[in-house]
């Protein structure tokens, strides 16, 4: 089980290279800190960690990648959270 400094570390690399981010990415650090995904839609997920919502567009045919907003939205709900500072 990953610690704390090793999700704040991943969570860390996420926001530096936003732009080259899977969805795998995210979703890993969702399940470490206790989250779930409540929906999968037709162009994403939606997660939840504690009462905090967000969603993740994985429509993006052709390549593994997220957009650059859902990562922005990811890292907006973990500062929310209390696990990202910029």
């Amino acid at each position: 089980m990953p610690t704390e400094p090793n999700i704040r570390e991943k969570i860390a690399q996420i926001a530096q290279r936003r732009r080259n981010v899977t969805f795998d990415d995210i979703h890993w650090v969702v399940k470490q800190i206790g989250g779930e995904v409540v929906r999968k839609t037709r162009h994403g997920y939606l997660f939840r960690v504690g009462s905090r919502r967000f969603m993740v567009n994985a429509h993006n045919p052709g390549s593994k990648q997220v957009k650059a907003y859902s990562v922005d939205d990811f890292l907006e709900a973990m500062r929310d959270l209390g696990w990202f500072e910029d």
